[in-house]
């Protein structure tokens, strides 16, 4: 009874959220004294490359194509899988792709379902996964009864590495069945990297004064290989697109350091970014919300500290 881990290959690129769920896949069934196999659907290089980070095997269906992205498709063709392997547990990164193919999953095993996990799942006696709550207030560990569970891991909560190995491939055949969905247009984002993958963000508000004055904190986010962010005002009032809009109504993220740049820190966008490692926090406002989040806060002008910011990256990276 393997855990089986689901490959994002959407677009032909496996995304680090993939790896981060591979590894914890891995270190579940260390704990289960079982192995770890892999499902991927697509065209893939190199399927076995997955064995250097922890899959034994890896169930591949290269003739499976999802260019509509059909979540119902999506879950047809990988319950084949699960079935073939045999896995009594089966996990998905908490991405888009994991929030919309896991439940539809689970309700076709009649397993149990823990989204966003954060930990690996205490199996002393029970099955009892931990999960945040209340928008990141609290912590709440859930136990599965089902004998097959599904678990979708919280992007940047768990480290991976790189190791060697190989994993066997063995190819599934068989074509997706016909998307149901009918895709007008595919937008693909402009940014050079992922806000969900991203380690290093820097997001600004309405402190800037107007779109005018992103040009810093887009240097700074180059200078510190960040992505960009801003919170919902901003996008609202179209300073800057909605994808960057981070938050409860936004996306939400996980990264290793977080600058908020005239952000006040509403509870909405606390939300959102609450999981980050390190937060730091530039505002003039010594009372802002968000100084009671921030790990690290600089009561000032951002048009005065995020350029001496700015000289301190390109000095540390010389």
């Amino acid at each position: 009874m393997s855990v089986l881990v689901y490959i994002n290959n959407y677009g032909g690129k496996i995304q680090k959220n993939s790896f981060e769920a591979l590894a914890y896949g891995k270190a579940l069934a260390d704990k289960l004294n079982t192995n770890v196999v892999a499902a991927m659907l697509g065209p893939a290089e190199n399927p076995s490359e997955l064995g250097a980070y922890g899959a034994s095997e890896v169930f591949h269906n290269p003739s499976a194509s999802f260019a509509d992205h059909d979540p119902g498709a999506i879950t047809k063709a990988l319950s084949g899988m699960i079935e073939q392997s045999g896995a009594a547990v089966v996990i998905f990164s908490h991405d888009y792709t994991g929030k919309s193919i896991a439940p539809r999953v689970a309700a076709r095993l009649k397993a149990g379902l823990v989204t966003g996990a954060i930990a690996l799942p205490d199996t002393s006696g029970t099955f009892s996964v931990k999960k945040a709550v209340f928008s990141g207030k609290a912590f709440a560990d859930i136990e599965i009864l089902s004998d097959k569970k599904v678990i979708s891991l919280l992007p940047n909560s768990f480290e991976y590495s790189k190791g060697e190995g190989s994993a066997t491939v063995t190819p599934v055949n068989g074509e997706a069945e016909k998307s149901t969905l009918k895709v007008k247009e595919i937008k693909k984002e402009s940014t050079k990297l992922s806000l969900t993958e991203a380690e290093i963000v820097v997001s600004a508000g309405r402190g800037l004064k107007g779109p005018e004055n992103w040009g810093m904190i887009e240097e700074l986010a180059n200078d510190l290989g960040a992505a960009t962010a801003c919170s919902r005002p901003v996008a609202d009032i179209g300073w800057r697109p909605h994808h960057e809009h981070v938050g409860q109504t936004g996306i939400a993220i996980r990264p290793n350091l977080y600058f908020a740049i005239g952000i006040s820190g509403a509870i909405q966008h606390l939300a959102g970014v609450n999981g980050s490692k390190v937060i730091v926090v530039i505002n003039t406002d010594p009372e802002a919300p968000f100084f009671k989040a921030a790990d690290y806060g600089i009561i000032g002008d951002a048009f005065e500290v995020v350029p001496k910011l700015v000289t301190a990256a390109k000095a540390l990276r010389a």
